[in-house]
């Protein structure tokens, strides 16, 4: 059987823990802060982890991670 083609996209933005949850930092953090305010962007630091729901259709677009 051939070997699955990770999705490029899927990998850049999410990744696997350990214990198998799925790792995603926030998005909105790039370019034009100003108008957000600093109680935001900190909070736009850390990173966070995908709803149960969807997980498993993340984790078939990086089956090697």
């Amino acid at each position: 059987m051939p070997k699955i083609k990770t999705h490029s996209g899927a990998s850049k933005r999410f990744s696997v823990t350990k214990n198998g949850h799925v790792k995603y930092s926030h998005q909105n953090r790039r370019h034009i802060l100003t108008k957000r305010s600093t109680k935001r962007k900190r909070g736009l630091r850390q990173g966070a982890y995908v709803a149960d729901c969807i997980e498993n259709n993340i984790k078939k677009l990086i089956p090697y991670a």
